[in-house]
């Protein structure tokens, strides 16, 4: 389960994705696999979650990883070059971006 805390000393990206309405659940499904088949086996990887905006022309996908090298190394594996081709092709935009958590607010 992601955990979003400012203890937290791994990794987190977060990856916004600029769709149409007519591909957005085209992306989904895509980003589903690459997380099913996969991005969650990868070593390091912790957690993840993906995001829909409410007129399907956004997705964001959270991930943490135990390690910024884990992410990366993960990016560079064939299969996932080769996956993420095909998301950007989908796509008007995608851009991942590494984050440090700074803080947290709780009710």
């Amino acid at each position: 389960m992601t955990r979003i805390a400012k203890d937290f000393s791994g990794q987190t990206v977060i990856c916004t994705f600029e769709v149409t309405p007519g591909s957005a659940h085209d992306v989904l499904d895509a980003l589903s696999d690459a997380y099913d088949q996969v991005i969650r086996h990868q070593p390091g990887y912790i957690s993840g979650a993906m995001h829909l905006n409410d007129a399907q022309t956004r997705i964001a996908t959270y991930s943490q990883w135990q390690d910024r090298r884990d992410y990366q190394a993960m990016l560079r594996s064939a299969e996932m070059r080769e996956r993420n081709r095909a998301i950007h092709a989908m796509c008007r935009h995608f851009e991942p971006v590494m984050y440090e958590v700074i803080d947290t607010w709780k009710v």
